[in-house]
């Protein structure tokens, strides 16, 4: 449920190793201008309109660049290919690029090779990409080098986020194609690596530092992204050095694991990650709203969050206490106080009938080998107290995610991957109004959604801060959902890189252009 089923959890995402690029092999050879990225994710396509996952985006992100982009550790977009954007009027949003830029093929970079590339995703992007992001843009011109979106809706604050995320790539346009989408052999972008060569279906990535990149060069020269089918083979290579980073995903165990190796290094980030249990406010058990209600309170007073990432998870996942991820701009932590509260005078307040028979379905696939765990973790907590009787029911995400669209089940576990770190990527699908609603649960509470759709378009940062928080405020207090988990990106590495803790944030970026060794 990724397409504007926007930002549900998804996964995806790369592979390599290519004769000469080197790595730090068990042979003890040492090379500083080789690196070796395992990773168990899965390469689509690295056209921007033809992908929307966490796999073509990781090597997207070395190959392509944006007018706006986030600094490492930053959450706010800062200029790029442009030298500046801003709002001239509220529907009218101006970028003046940079003069200079290149292709990693020597073509030069222009506006009208911004225009092509936005146009573009519209186009293809809204079939096999993100193109559905550009929602709001009516239309892209250019005069010399300022390039002028105009909006449908007015002064929209997730705009800047959108032209910095996957739909936001600027191609080539004598290069692409405007009606199909490119092989992956023979891309060309202007980003900090150029593709070197693609083999094995995209199991095989090889980049190299791209020479006509303007900014500051790689830390490592030549790059190979490469794919393992299973987890245990790609933690086996990075204990072996076959590998020289492990990017996702790792079991919670293996990562435990490798982290007590001496010979190698692992760094957290915020991946924008929220896993959460969400209720059909129609179909779930009660016999009124007030009950109902009652319900989702007692439950979200009795999971026990930090047992679940801490005996499940083994720290690779954090509490979670909001829908939007700690460190976005009005994030809070409204959830906390519910935790303190007592489930059972809840229920009696209500005059709920104990014990509840409360029906949960989750998916089994989709969000990690860990979710049968967390389950049956969470149905005990519930269970112990007396006042449920949980009745436990999974599925396989191609048959869940149907059901889920069709309101099937009463209470159910999703997740949230942001398309950009703005809270909005995250509170639009949970609490917006029913045509953007990716929950189907009925959710209609005309003061939340209002507020929702004001945040969005909201200049005044201050007043928009108020609004999220607001939100975050108002939905701890009738729960629709209940955040249970914050996702935490894992990155292990040989004890010799450096530049690993600039790699991922919040940001969704895997900078693999900062990874060098000492």
């Amino acid at each position: 449920m990724k397409k504007r089923t926007s930002a549900i959890a998804l996964t995806a995402a790369i592979a390599a190793l290519l004769t000469g690029c080197a790595s730090t092999g068990s042979s003890g050879d040492d090379t500083a201008d080789g690196l070796v990225v395992g990773t168990t994710d899965v390469v689509t396509s690295l056209d921007p309109a033809g992908a929307w996952d966490r796999g073509s985006y990781t090597v997207q992100t070395q190959l392509y660049q944006h007018l706006l982009t986030y600094p490492a550790g930053k959450t706010s977009t800062s200029p790029e290919v442009a030298k500046s954007c801003d709002f001239t009027d509220g529907t009218h949003y101006v970028c003046q690029i940079r003069t200079g830029l290149e292709f990693s093929n020597g073509d030069d970079l222009t506006a009208k090779d911004v225009v092509f590339s936005f146009e573009r995703q519209v186009s293809l992007g809204a079939k096999s990409g993100p193109g559905s992001l550009l929602a709001n843009m009516a239309s892209v011109s250019a005069s010399g080098s300022t390039v002028t979106f105009t909006l449908k809706q007015a002064n929209d604050q997730t705009f800047p986020y959108v032209l910095a995320s996957m739909a936001g790539a600027i191609v080539d346009s004598n290069v692409f194609s405007k009606t199909k989408v490119h092989a992956n052999a023979g891309v060309v972008g202007s980003g900090p690596y150029a593709l070197e060569q693609s083999a094995d279906g995209g199991a095989t990535i090889a980049l190299t530092a791209n020479e006509h990149y303007d900014g500051t060069a790689p830390a490592t020269k030549n790059v190979t992204i490469k794919q393992y089918t299973k987890s245990a083979d790609l933690k086996l290579a990075v204990q072996e050095g076959d590998a020289d980073v492990a990017y996702r995903q790792l079991t919670p165990t293996e990562v435990t694991s490798l982290s007590k190796d001496d010979g190698l290094q692992r760094v957290q980030g915020n991946s924008g990650e929220v896993r959460f249990l969400a209720f059909n406010l129609q179909t779930m058990p009660g016999k009124d709203a007030a009950q109902k209600q009652a319900i989702r309170q007692a439950v979200d007073a009795t999971i026990d969050r930090a047992a679940i990432a801490k005996d499940v998870y083994q720290g690779t996942y954090a509490p979670a206490w909001s829908i939007v991820p700690t460190g976005f701009a009005g994030a809070t932590e409204p959830f906390k106080a519910v935790a303190d509260e007592d489930a059972k005078d809840i229920l009696a307040k209500a005059g709920v009938t104990t014990p509840i028979t409360l029906p949960i379905e989750y998916t089994t696939d989709h969000y990690g080998s860990g979710s049968d765990d967390e389950y049956a973790l969470i149905k005990q907590q519930l269970e112990d107290t007396g006042l449920f009787t949980v009745d436990l029911q999974s599925a396989s995400w191609d048959t869940y995610v149907g059901n889920v669209g069709k309101s099937a089940y009463p209470v159910f576990q999703l997740g949230f991957f942001q398309d950009y770190p703005d809270a909005s990527s995250y509170l639009t699908p949970a609490y917006g109004s029913s045509d953007v609603n990716l929950l189907a649960n009925h959710f209609d509470d005309s003061t939340v959604t209002d507020l929702v759709a004001a945040q969005a378009v909201e200049p005044d940062v201050a007043k928009r801060k108020q609004q999220i928080e607001q939100i975050q405020q108002d939905t701890a207090e009738s729960v629709p959902l209940i955040p249970l988990l914050a996702g935490q990106e894992n990155v292990i590495g040989q004890k010799s890189l450096t530049g690993l803790t600039k790699s991922v944030d919040a940001s969704g970026e895997f900078r693999i252009w900062e990874i060098g060794r000492s």
